[in-house]
């Protein structure tokens, strides 16, 4: 593989998921999401941009590590993991802040949470380094699950 070829392919993976979280980021928190309940433990709303941003670069990188390893076509199954977890990650927005439906968004994450699984065990047969990338984005939907959770059960 080329290196500009390599340098294109790390474009386009690293733009994916900050695409997918912009159309995520036309539903936002508003009034509704200001007047919810929260548990004591949830973060203020400036942690989220700074956060999602890095997990963001680092789910890029990790895509584009399998792909540079395996190509598209042998890493297929992983890849289309990869994406399938981006699709369920911009929809959580959309049933959480945008239909103000915390019970959907919880099963949405939970739907998430195992996409996510997948794709790290996927990536981890290609590049375990890439599996490792996605490690910190687990960690952080883990985190985002209980939250909904507690802001469904609080708020119901």
């Amino acid at each position: 593989m080329s290196t500009r070829y390599a340098r294109i392919g790390l474009v386009f993976w690293v733009a994916m998921p900050f695409v997918a979280g912009w159309i995520g980021s036309r539903f936002v928190p508003g009034p509704w999401y200001a007047e919810l309940i929260k548990p004591s433990w949830t973060p203020p709303d400036a942690v989220f941009g700074p956060v999602w941003s890095l997990l963001y670069l680092l789910m890029g990188i990790a895509a584009w590590l399998v792909w540079r390893e395996a190509g598209f076509a042998a890493a297929r199954v992983a890849l289309g993991l990869f994406e399938f977890q981006l699709v369920l990650n911009a929809l959580w927005s959309y049933l959480f802040f945008g239909l103000h439906r915390p019970d959907l968004a919880l099963v949405d994450i939970v739907l998430l949470w195992l996409a996510i699984v997948a794709t790290m065990i996927a990536f981890w047969k290609i590049r375990p380094l890439a599996a490792w990338l996605l490690a910190p984005y687990w960690a952080w939907v883990s985190f985002a699950a209980v939250l909904n959770g507690q802001l469904w059960r609080l708020n119901s």
